[in-house]
């Protein structure tokens, strides 16, 4: 009995079962030996691209030598931008005037934007993220960074505050999704804010359903993140003002807010400028956190989600690319004043 269990068990199930995984293992490593292929592969043509490069540098003729080489490192660089961003940006103009099926129409789509109620909402919604997060940010990371410098625990207080940065914006949504979460008066609640509402003895609110406050709620995410970012570029500007300087201001009766306003604020206004643009250009591309946390409902979409509803969502590419250039060109103006004043600053040096 035990004899033929064991003879059953042995030559028909196992055997069976074994072929199949002998089957998948081989292909399992057939697809790890060709990825494998795939990369040496891939390592080898950039090897031959960067020696073809240098070889070329190495023995172009000696008249011009600088042009060549300099042409011949460049040139790389130049296609790869031109193919990931100058041709899709003109791809993309093009497409705007277009309508779903390819058509040409016109201005069409930009009417749609500043006409449809849903892209008006989206638009609102932009501008006060764009007001609001870069101002709140600074602020908050000017005030952290002159009230924390040389006081003592210095790098562990920094450190703190600059640790959401590590966070990618579709965590710190979820993160705070836990922080706003809602349940009705009587359960209890799971969401941090509500459950001290309770405590306090006050109903509980549905903070990422109210409009249009939720959408400051939102904007406090992502000014949470930021703030960090504008501490740590503020904070290194201020060590770098000469200490000669504030002591001078001293020295002439200036008090703690006129050596501020007078001293320190003039010293770092180009990382000022250069703190506000660049969480200017993060704002007006918020998309993660929003799509995240209501994923636009409730009247808190913005641009930027907006145009990936309309491109991918509602396969409307004429509005999604529309939208596209509307970001491009609210976010042109801020790049141009970013360069005259780091080029004036360039020009006092």
């Amino acid at each position: 009995m035990i004899s033929y269990l064991s003879l059953s068990v042995f030559n028909t199930p196992l055997s069976s079962a074994l072929l199949p995984t002998a089957r998948n293992s081989s292909s399992f490593f057939d697809d790890m030996w060709q990825k494998f292929g795939v990369m040496f592969a891939g390592l080898l043509i950039f090897l031959a691209v960067i020696g073809l490069i240098l070889f070329l540098a190495d023995h172009a003729p000696k008249r011009g030598r600088d042009y060549v080489q300099m042409f011949v490192f460049v040139a790389p660089a130049l296609i790869l931008l031109g193919v990931g961003l100058i041709y899709p940006a003109i791809r993309t103009m093009m497409q705007s005037f277009t309508n779903a099926q390819g058509d040409f129409i016109g201005l069409e789509n930009f009417v749609w934007i500043f006409t449809d109620s849903g892209s008006l909402i989206s638009l609102r919604n932009t501008v006060v993220w764009v007001i609001l997060v870069p101002l709140l940010s600074t602020v908050f990371g000017l005030a952290y960074a002159v009230f924390i410098d040389k006081s003592r625990g210095e790098k562990v207080l920094k450190s703190l505050v600059f640790m959401p940065m590590a966070i990618s914006f579709v965590g710190a949504g979820i993160i705070w999704s836990f922080m706003y979460a809602y349940r009705s008066k009587g359960f209890e609640q799971t969401g941090l804010l509500n459950q001290l509402l309770v405590w306090s003895g006050l109903e509980p609110i549905q903070f990422l359903n109210s409009a249009p406050l939720n959408t400051f709620f939102l904007i406090v995410v992502l000014v949470w993140i930021q703030t960090g970012f504008a501490m740590v570029v503020l904070s290194a500007s201020i060590k770098a003002i000469p200490v000669e300087q504030v002591e001078a201001a001293v020295l002439d009766g200036a008090n703690g807010w006129q050596v501020f306003t007078n001293v320190t604020l003039p010293s770092i206004r180009g990382s000022l400028v250069v703190v506000v643009t660049t969480i200017t250009i993060a704002t007006l591309k918020v998309f993660d956190i929003v799509k995240t946390m209501t994923s636009g409902n409730n009247d808190t979409s913005v641009v930027a989600l907006d145009m990936y509803n309309q491109a991918f969502r509602f396969n409307e590419w004429g509005h999604g690319a529309a939208l596209a250039v509307v970001i491009f060109v609210l976010v042109l103006p801020i790049v141009i004043y970013n360069v005259r004043v780091l080029r004036k600053q360039r020009e006092i040096r």
